[in-house]
């Protein structure tokens, strides 16, 4: 009697033969999946090779901001600017908060904390609708997703330098005048953009998929300014306060202070070193450091997931 021998069914999951070969023919000739994630090495050459498009895309966003007002683009000093005087009649005038502030100090203080919380905060809030509020063009172009989040934040630097110069008049008016240590607010800024873009991209892929999280985010972030000495001396509060250590160190050494000590330290002359927490410096280029990497990191192992579903 002969035997009859079977070929034994593919394993679930497995290629089947002519799938393979479709496979191998592909590769033979450079061929990709359409949409598929690429390397981490690969996905940083494509988003420097869009880098003319970031830009100008950031800019694009900046301009039409505003478009549909009267005062167009005097909005982007105005807003921050009257958060600063609402911020200044409660907390300086009926609250008392600028205690161990200087009272001829104060103004600046808060206008600058004002200026350089709202820069995080805003490219926060952009980042949770990058994508899902630009689904339209995630969809119909192929690009490095990580270019939007990462444009968003660029607009918000963009719009901080515009507050920059108010900030300078309010410098200048309350009787602080240009020094060398103005120069520190650049390097202080450049490690809150890199800051800023990782938390926006973490947030853009945590919003690709729950929207709801853009309505949830402003509570957060209100919460954190609270938290953070935008209105009043992060020592000056604690000062013969009992606060668990950890608690203070928490409060002290929250990115978000330090990036606004930082540039008081740099702009405001009767703002000393007494006001910084320790190692000021390499907290900040930490916390940059460790935004950025994971943030970027975390976006780009969802690449091909933005705009499906």
């Amino acid at each position: 009697m002969s035997q009859v021998l079977h070929t034994p069914p593919p394993a679930p999951g497995a290629p089947t033969p002519a799938e393979a070969d479709l496979a191998a023919l592909a590769a033979r000739h450079g061929l990709t999946v359409s949409g598929a994630r690429p390397s981490l090495g690969e996905y940083v050459r494509q988003l420097w090779d869009r880098r003319h498009f970031i830009l100008a895309f950031s800019r694009a966003k900046l301009t039409a901001q505003y478009s549909q007002a009267k005062l167009g683009q005097l909005w982007q000093v105005a807003t921050p600017l009257l958060n600063a005087a609402v911020y200044f009649f409660i907390f300086g005038l009926l609250l008392g908060a600028n205690r161990g502030i200087p009272k001829d100090v104060y103004v600046p203080f808060l206008v600058t904390g004002v200026f350089v919380f709202t820069f995080t905060q805003s490219s926060v809030l952009a980042g949770v609708r990058a994508i899902s509020g630009n689904l339209g063009l995630v969809r119909a172009l192929h690009f490095p997703r990580a270019s939007l989040p990462v444009s968003f934040a660029l607009q918000q630097l963009q719009q901080l330098l515009f507050s920059m110069i108010v900030l300078v008049i309010v410098m200048v008016a309350s009787g602080s005048l240009p020094a060398l240590s103005w120069l520190l607010v650049v390097p202080a800024l450049l490690l809150q953009f890199v800051f800023n873009t990782g938390l926006a991209l973490v947030f853009a892929r945590m919003g690709s998929k729950t929207p709801d999280l853009a309505q949830l985010m402003p509570f957060v972030l209100r919460t954190w300014m609270y938290a953070s000495g935008v209105m009043f001396s992060i020592p000056a509060m604690l000062h013969g306060k009992d606060v668990p250590t950890w608690l203070a160190d928490v409060l002290q050494w929250n990115p978000a202070a330090i990036y606004m000590d930082l540039v008081r330290f740099a702009m405001i002359d009767e703002y000393g070193s007494s006001y910084l927490p320790p190692h000021v410096w390499a907290f900040a280029a930490g916390w940059a450091l460790l935004a950025g990497v994971i943030g970027f990191v975390y976006f780009w192992k969802a690449e091909e997931k933005y705009g499906r579903g």
